[in-house]
């Protein structure tokens, strides 16, 4: 009889789960199998909005699980004590998991597979997180690309792997409950449930096959013109439940294939899986540059002199720079634990052009707070809009925060959602109310300097200081 233990991490479903469906399709009708989840202790001394999320999604996931007849059994403690001791007490003799292939996760894996094997423990684990793993796309001559256009080309040309199905009779009959026996984990686990208290539209499995589906009905068709538009519910959302595994980024491919009606224009289709293949695409980046968290892609660009103004820092973090979609688009931040991706650009650049702070000033905070926070991704995008990464927006390019705002909320709906205070401010003064003359001001009741601050910056005179700061280091 052997006993064959799945370790569950950022993959929180039963569904389309590689190293779930491969565990079940390994196990003979002797064996026995067990679901876990490791919580480090250092969890408990941390917790932000990010946090407060994967959790809520967790709790989703046990208690499904539970349901189903296959519990999920938490241990606790430094890794590999609790590893061992929970090894001893079921008697495990092979542990299945997806991989991470990038960050503290490949870390933590690679020292785990090495733990394992030395106290005879057999290891499998698979490459689940992507569409395509980090040395699949290849160029002609074996080495990586490091722009996104012919990445996507070659990406494009390649199978896409297919679903992992999971036989749940299968599962339910071979899962073991031991759960009395980790009397600790479990402790743990609802001391930190306690902790949760964020009130998220929607979290787990069912919740994001449910918003997929939405989406699937209409906004995919358009996604290439209204992903854009803050104010519009034009994106699918799926960040999040990528980011905890909650819906695995097969489904997401297939489903596309399988519901989408390609006989109407497309574009917004296409689109939108080119949005999947970014993901696979800086995966890879981070993967060939694991220092990139901290350094700056380009050698040239290391050792910028960026601004360390903390007041300023702190009202751009709070939404109080004066100009509205910026601080709209933080203030979302801050209560939602999320941003439209249109915003996190426009944000990103504001910071490292208008205000010439550190991008990884602004990688952290959104560290902290984003509940779909990817490294990778994150990392990627944040060194983008500060010129100094992979394909990077030129640094002659800077976006004009009052612009992006004219352009992509005309009407200024959203900024009056998040900003309040503009809430009577006239459509002709929304984007830059420092402009209002004093009788419009009193006329909506926003006095500037008191009510809703000045802009923080003069973007004119920025963008020409960012540009000559980048221009000396080229």
């Amino acid at each position: 009889m052997t006993t064959r233990a799945v370790w569950f991490r950022r993959d929180l479903r039963l569904n389309d789960h590689t190293a779930l469906a491969k565990a079940v399709e390994h196990t003979k009708d002797e064996d026995s199998l067990v679901l876990f989840f490791h919580m480090h202790p250092e969890l408990n001394n941390s917790f932000t909005m990010r946090h407060d999320y994967y959790f809520q999604t967790l709790q989703d996931f046990v208690s499904r699980a539970g349901d189903m007849g296959a519990p999920v059994h938490v241990i606790e403690g430094e890794i590999e004590e609790s590893f061992q001791a929970f090894v001893k007490e079921l008697d495990v003799d092979m542990v299945y998991f997806n991989r991470d292939e990038t960050g503290f996760g490949k870390k933590r894996d690679d020292h785990m597979v090495e733990y394992l094997d030395s106290i005879d423990v057999e290891v499998y684990h698979y490459m689940d997180h992507h569409l395509h793993g980090a040395e699949e796309i290849k160029k002609q001559n074996g080495g990586h690309y490091k722009v996104f256009s012919p990445y996507l080309k070659k990406w494009k040309q390649q199978q896409k792997p297919g679903i992992q199905r999971v036989n749940h009779d299968k599962l339910k009959k071979a899962a073991v409950d031991k759960r009395s026996s980790f009397k600790e984990g479990e402790k743990a686990y609802q001391s930190l449930m306690e902790k949760t208290e964020a009130d998220f539209p929607g979290t787990g499995e069912e919740a994001a096959g449910e918003r997929f589906s939405l989406f699937l009905d209409g906004a995919i068709y358009d996604y290439d013109e209204e992903r854009d538009f803050p104010a519009v519910d034009g994106t699918s959302l799926m960040s999040r439940y990528l980011r905890t595994g909650a819906v695995s980024i097969r489904t997401l491919y297939h489903r596309i294939q399988d519901e989408v009606n390609f006989k109407k224009d497309t574009s917004g289709v296409e689109t939108y899986i080119s949005e999947l293949a970014w993901r696979d695409f800086y995966n890879m980046i981070y993967y060939y540059y694991p220092e990139s968290d901290d350094k700056e892609l380009v050698e040239k660009y290391r050792g910028i002199p960026w601004n360390n103004d903390e007041d300023l820092l702190e009202k751009w973090k709070q939404g109080q720079t004066g100009f509205p979609l910026i601080d709209a688009a933080m203030r979302q931040l801050n209560e939602t634990g999320w941003m439209h991706n249109r915003l996190r650009m426009a944000v990103a650049s504001f910071l490292t052009k208008d205000l010439l702070m550190d991008w990884r000033e602004g990688e952290r905070y959104f560290a902290e707070r984003l509940v779909d926070y990817d490294p990778a991704s994150n990392i990627g995008g944040w060194q983008w809009a500060a010129s100094t990464g992979t394909d990077p927006v030129p640094y002659f390019r800077v976006f004009n925060p009052v612009r992006q705002s004219e352009r992509f909320d005309p009407h200024g709906r959203f900024i009056k959602e998040w900003v309040p205070e503009l809430g009577n401010v006239e459509k002709k003064y929304i984007h830059d109310p420092s402009k209002m003359p004093e009788n419009e001001q009193e006329k909506a009741g926003c006095m500037i300097g008191e009510d809703y601050p000045e802009p923080v910056v003069d973007h004119k005179k920025m963008r020409k200081r960012a540009i000559e700061v980048f221009k000396d280091k080229t």
